[in-house]
């Protein structure tokens, strides 16, 4: 048995369960690519691919639970003591279409073929139930050299599948790895392509390079190129302040929306246009808001200081923004905050004090706040309107937001009787 050191026990002893299933009736069989990749640069393993000499029909004979997912490419899904993993026949490939796909593939008996179609040195690897390792492109040394290599020629291998590029950069920036200099030429020549592929592929290349430990490297890589300014929904690099983003490795990987927000914020980016972008980009509704809350948070708290304040009224801004925006955001915004440098808003010193204050104060003032929703209020819009005997109407919406508003600075208690008052007080303002 291989002695895998960055694989779970259980997964690596299934996986050669396949393997030596396969041997024994004749066929040749390996790990590939990723997982022997990351077991030489000792990372956690997460998955196990398999490639084999036995067709698709000659596995599914083997194994009784198969799942077909990928037939014409000659993959399938084998099931074992419930681990799952991709079986592919070796295969070749013919003239790619849409700058993406094979347009047909071709099953051969040579490992060393299928390994010629991949796309770098470090993943054109495969090991045997020896642990003997086929390397026909010096992906070992690549490895050891941190060198991110095509197999063959770079303006082949992007121009059969364009997104490689951005995968490239991606393995660059996650590994600390330089681009060798044919590859980067490659990759410059051919970033035009880049139009061709969808976004969300797009999306998750970019998520994945944002959440690994070195993000500045892929960006410098991305600025360098200029690639993003070819894709589907283009983004220039020259708007980006590099210096905001200069302390952007101090928020975790785990928390990679604040780091999304962040390079949002150094690009000047409004509310309304990051939502444009992200919704082209295809981040989730969810992610979505949650980062472009981070920035309209950013304009309420600019808008607030233009005008001198004491911290009372600063208070009584921040809650009101917190209510906005919620509390979520007001967290991101405010761990953002201490990755930026001092004065970067350009603003005047007596804005900048403010803002300082509210940084130091903020985090108090939240916990301070006693409601942040309409229903958490102890009075509700069928008992205002049984009190004032009035039909609804916008009114009774704006009523209700004051109520919230008053009551989270802490004008108002929230109980019944005080509540009910402040709604007698208004509704007789607005009759004198």
């Amino acid at each position: 048995m291989v002695q895998w050191t960055q694989v779970d026990r259980e997964m690596a002893m299934q996986s050669e369960n396949v393997l030596t299933t396969l041997n024994k009736h004749g066929y040749k069989a390996y790990w590939v690519g990723g997982c022997v990749r990351d077991e030489l640069l000792e990372r956690v393993v997460d998955d196990m691919d398999i490639t084999t000499s036995a067709s698709p029909e000659q596995v599914m004979e083997l194994f009784d639970d198969c799942i077909p997912t990928g037939l014409q490419h000659g993959t399938v899904t084998v099931r074992s003591g419930g681990y799952y993993f991709e079986v592919t026949t070796f295969r070749t490939e013919s003239e790619y279409q849409d700058n993406r796909r094979p347009a047909a593939v071709q099953f051969v008996q040579d490992i060393k073929e299928d390994l010629q179609r991949r796309d770098f040195t470090m993943n054109a690897l495969a090991m045997d139930v020896t642990g003997t390792i086929v390397d026909p492109f010096g992906g070992q040394a690549d490895i050891k050299e941190e060198r991110v290599r095509c197999v063959g020629s770079a303006m082949e291998r992007f121009g059969e599948d364009a997104l490689r590029m951005l995968r490239c950069v991606r393995f660059a920036s996650v590994f600390d790895f330089k681009i060798a200099h044919n590859t980067w030429k490659g990759l410059v020549r051919q970033k035009d392509l880049l139009q061709h592929i969808a976004m969300e592929r797009v999306r998750t290349e970019m998520v994945k390079m944002m959440s690994g430990p070195h993000p500045l490297r892929g960006l410098e890589l991305l600025y360098r190129s200029d690639a993003l300014a070819h894709i589907k929904a283009p983004v220039s690099s020259v708007r980006f302040n590099k210096t905001l983003l200069s302390n952007l490795e101090q928020l975790s990987g785990e928390h990679v929306l604040l780091r999304w927000s962040l390079i949002l914020i150094a690009g000047g980016y409004s509310k309304d246009e990051a939502d444009v972008l992200l919704r082209q980009w295809t981040f989730s509704n969810e992610h979505r808001s949650r980062i472009t809350g981070v920035l309209q948070l950013e304009q309420l708290i600019h808008t607030s200081v233009q005008e001198p304040k004491d911290t009372v009224s600063l208070r009584s801004d921040w809650i009101v923004t917190v209510l906005a925006c919620g509390v979520q955001a007001a967290d991101d915004w405010l761990r953002i905050q201490s990755t930026l440098p001092a004065g970067w808003r350009n603003q005047s010193e007596q804005a900048e004090t403010q803002v300082v204050l509210v940084q130091e104060l903020a985090a108090e003032w939240s916990q301070s706040i006693p409601v942040h929703d309409l229903k958490e209020l102890d009075i509700t819009g069928e008992q205002v309107l049984q009190m004032v005997q009035r039909k609804g109407g916008p009114w009774l919406g704006q009523l209700m937001k004051h109520l919230l508003r008053e009551t989270a600075i802490g004008t108002i208690e929230n109980q019944h009787e005080a509540l009910s008052a402040e709604v007698k007080r208004v509704v007789q303002d607005d009759q004198t």
